[in-house]
């Protein structure tokens, strides 16, 4: 018996060692960097000579596009010997990117000008070089990039990044091959992260792929993988050249290959194997709360809207008045904005990119010089308006509100106007039509406030003149018998609470059938601002002390309120903001901290590398608690170009092996299981949010303590934090959430002038669609606009331009022809599916 276990044993070893010595092993090795990472300069010509000494050796770059301007000019001649390989068969760039950012973190629209860019910056040094396979060091993924690098040109794509996992990883799926299919359909040939691909043991940064162990290469057989293959993009500067040995020493008879190679001459081109990639397959976590990450994501926020805004107020002012901006100046804003993506920014701002400044510091440089470009253009494409023709002799002036959406907006907006002591200030429309309107006195600035109709992707010019005229103005906060505070106008009733710290104990959304939002039986309070500071192992919340409540604002437009009160003996103020017309309900939070407290599950020690951690259950970090009224939920989560339905039971987790996707972009959507009812937030930033069984929906507000890399991530600052809510009927797309996002992030743009038409116009209409407007800019005196369908179907839509074009050229991102389009009474008929996007050039007709 012993002996036939023993032949039997012999035959398996055999069988399977056999199996092994005919199958092969492939490794794609490279080096990933730059100036802004980290790129000594003497790394050109080592590779150019490690190349030179290994033939077998074959490279993947994912090098700064920038870095190529350094290199030429300190090391020309290092320069000029790589440039002669750097089309060579054994090197492949993988990632042109301009500053590698994660992707899932920024907009869409920003995705695609960091390839755009980083692709000309780099075919500016090294023309003939072509890119075919997407491949990353870092977990620099989202779930739209199928579409994105199709329409670059790019033919395959990898979800590995075995070697520096620290920020996360993608989940395990498939085998040798998948399709990749993104959110609109598209699909890219892809090497996946295997379903057999372990993490490492005994490693918090990276999966078995890392070094072709004969571990993983045998998981990778006996899953019926043929042709395994593992990576490794060496960090420039790493001096190990060949990552597994050269020449007959190269680890476990690995093969060097390229991915492009791999892709078309080792593997088999196809697979029937489609990958329905989610967002929440990308496991990620980064240091969400902490104060310097809070601070990084909202100066990204700010200038992803002003830099969109400033392209698209130029347009509207070239084809009205031939205004041309500097492109260089916008090309310079879209530098320092993509430099403020980069992934190190992200991940270690405390990491010194220079001398004297820390990465979170240039990233405040780099975002205050994208705004202050964006600023001018948008003063100077409002200041093409300005007319000296006089009007008449009445002293009459002029405001125009501009709207940078595709779809026509009805909201109020507030204009400062000079001071007068003429009598009352009204607002007529271009109608002539009196509109209700509030004047205010704050200091030395006056004001008016009305509500504007504005047409989509235009303007609306409104007079402003004097007359004695009342209005009624009403007041609409009232406080009731028990003390609470009651707002209330044409869409909401929401009642404060001052003893529970100010809290919402009631918000009815009265077109929404009356329906009662807060969920009165949950032990937590709705809008409650809790944490657990971990020195004395408690948690703290602003339900514990009485709030004072304040009235700022009061009248027929708008209802204003401010929150005074503590949370564990620190001061907060939050600002509630309830607006005629408007579904969202703002909020402005400040916390103005009296020292450094930690916040978290415990106080992380000096062994944040362990598996175990303080910093990633978010149910511990101070949290806006939002306990919703709804049954058997469903939560949405936007994403660039794309929104998830969630699949997660919960959120929580507390070790690296357990990531969950957790993060919110813009916005995260609650709906009830029957689409009757739902509750969506928004964020002014990227950061996490939390729910799950027993705990209510929540944002992220604040973590304190050690983190990532080991350093002390501080309260150095007050928190400060916009969100804002909208309660709403059926399901997010027909609630039209991202449209609402979209107008609280693209505000209509207020001027005042002393003579300027009294006119309204639209540029473009896609109201009704389901589109998004992503981009509307001046390309080389043409127009190109690209459309993203954010909320509707794949049906034929018809978009009228409001100005005359000669001809339409649909393109791809590298500016292709895909076709002409037919121009039908200044219209043209589009569909793409949902997520799609589609990319138009339009040559005006003079």
């Amino acid at each position: 018996m012993l002996k036939t276990g023993v032949v039997t044993l012999l035959s398996v070893l055999f069988f399977y060692g056999n199996l092994f010595s005919q199958q092969k092993a492939y490794f794609v090795d490279g080096y990933h960097g730059g100036v802004y990472g980290h790129y000594p300069m003497w790394v050109t010509q080592f590779m150019v000579d490690k190349l030179t000494e290994h033939p077998e050796w074959q490279l993947g770059l994912e090098i700064e596009p920038e870095t190529w301007d350094t290199v030429k000019v300190k090391e020309p001649v290092a320069y000029n010997n790589f440039k002669n390989i750097a089309t060579d068969k054994r090197v492949e760039f993988t990632n042109p990117a301009y500053a590698q950012p994660y992707c899932y973190n920024i907009s869409g629209e920003s995705i695609i000008r960091q390839f755009e860019y980083g692709i000309k910056k780099i075919h500016q040094h090294f023309p003939d070089v072509t890119f075919t396979t997407y491949s990353v060091e870092e977990p620099c993924f989202t779930s739209s990039l199928p579409q994105i690098l199709r329409l670059f040109g790019f033919k395959y794509a990898v979800l590995k990044c075995p070697n520096t996992c620290w920020g996360g990883y993608t989940a395990p799926y498939g085998g040798q091959l998948v399709n990749w299919i993104g959110t609109d359909g598209t699909a890219i040939l892809t090497v996946p992260r295997y379903a057999s691909e372990e993490l490492e043991d005994n490693s918090t940064w990276q999966t078995k792929a890392w070094n072709n162990s004969e571990a993983y290469l045998k998981a990778s057989f006996n899953q019926g993988i043929e042709n395994p293959v593992g990576m490794c993009y060496q960090d420039a500067g790493w001096k190990n050249g060949p990552w597994l040995g050269s020449g007959t020493n190269v680890k476990n008879k690995s093969i060097y290959t390229t991915w492009r190679n791999y892709f078309e001459n080792i593997s088999n081109k196809k697979t029937n194997d489609n990958y329905y990639f989610s967002q929440e397959d990308i496991h990620v976590n980064l240091m969400w709360g902490s104060q310097v990450l809070q601070k990084i994501a909202q100066e990204v926020r700010v200038s992803e809207n002003k830099i969109i805004i400033a392209e698209k107020m130029a347009a509207m002012a070239n084809l009205d008045n031939k205004y041309n901006p500097a492109q260089e100046r916008i090309d310079e804003a879209w530098r320092t904005l993509m430099m403020a993506q980069h992934h190190d920014s992200w991940i270690v701002p405390y990491n010194r990119l220079k001398k004297d400044r820390t990465w979170a510091q240039e990233i405040t440089l780099w975002t205050n010089n994208t705004n202050k470009i964006s600023d001018k253009v948008i003063d100077e494409a409002i200041g093409s308006y300005n007319t000296n023709t006089s009007r008449d002799a009445e002293n009459k002036t002029y405001i125009r509100v501009y709207n940078t959406l595709g779809v026509k907006r009805t909201e109020v907006v507030k204009a400062l106007i000079p001071s007068t002591k003429d009598g009352e200030v009204v607002v007529y429309n271009s109608k002539n039509e009196l509109l209700p309107s509030y004047s205010q006195q704050t200091g030395d600035s006056s004001y008016i406030s009305f509500q504007a109709d504005v047409l989509a992707f235009g303007y609306a010019t409104f007079l402003v003149s004097h007359k004695q005229v009342v209005f009624n103005k009403k007041t609409s906060v009232h406080v009731d018998t028990d003390g609470n505070y009651i707002l209330e106008n044409n869409t909401y009733r929401i009642t404060l609470n001052p003893s529970k710290g100010g809290t919402i104990k009631s918000l009815i959304a009265k077109m929404e059938d009356s329906k009662e939002y807060v969920d009165k039986d949950n032990e937590f309070n709705f809008g409650e601002l809790r944490g657990h500071f971990y020195d004395e192992n408690k948690f703290y919340s602003t339900t514990d002390a009485q709030a004072k409540i304040t009235v700022l604002e009061d009248n027929f437009l708008r209802t204003s309120v401010k929150i005074e009160g503590e949370i564990a003996s620190h001061p907060f103020v939050q600002i509630i903001t309830l607006t005629n017309g408007q579904k969202r309900i703002d909020f402005d939070l400040t916390v103005n901290w009296k020292n450094n407290v930690g916040i978290g599950e415990y106080k992380q020690g000096p062994n944040w590398r362990d598996n175990r951690r303080a910093f990633t259950d978010d149910r511990f970090k101070l949290n806006v608690l939002f306990p919703i009224a709804l049954s058997s939920s469903t939560l949405y989560k936007n994403a660039p170009f794309d929104v998830c339905e969630s699949k997660l039971e919960n959120t929580f987790f507390n070790t690296w092996d357990g990531i969950k996707h957790n993060i919110i972009l813009n916005w995260v959507d609650l709906v009830q299981k029957d689409q009757k009812y739902g509750f969506a937030i928004f964020s002014d930033h990227t950061t996490s949010y939390s729910h799950g069984k027993d705990f209510p929906l929540a944002l992220t507000a604040q973590y304190s303590g050690i983190g990532l890399w080991g350093p002390d991530y501080k309260i150095t600052h007050p928190l400060t934090m916009r969100y804002a809510i909208v309660p709403h009927s059926r399901q997010w797309d027909q609630a039209n959430i991202a449209i609402e996002s979209n107008k609280w992030n693209e505000p209509l743009i207020i001027s005042y002038h002393k003579n300027i038409p009294l006119a309204d116009k639209s540029f473009i209409n896609i109201d009704k669609s389901g589109y998004e407007i992503s981009a509307f800019k001046v390309k080389d005196d043409n127009i190109l606009i690209r459309f993203f369908n954010a909320e509707g179907d794949g049906s034929i839509r018809r978009i009228a331009f409001g100005f005359p074009v000669a001809e339409i050229k649909e393109v791809d991102l590298n500016g292709n022809t895909i076709s002409k389009k037919v121009i039908d009474k200044n219209k043209v008929s589009i569909s793409m599916p949902r997520f799609g996007l589609k990319t138009l050039l339009l040559k005006k007709d003079n």
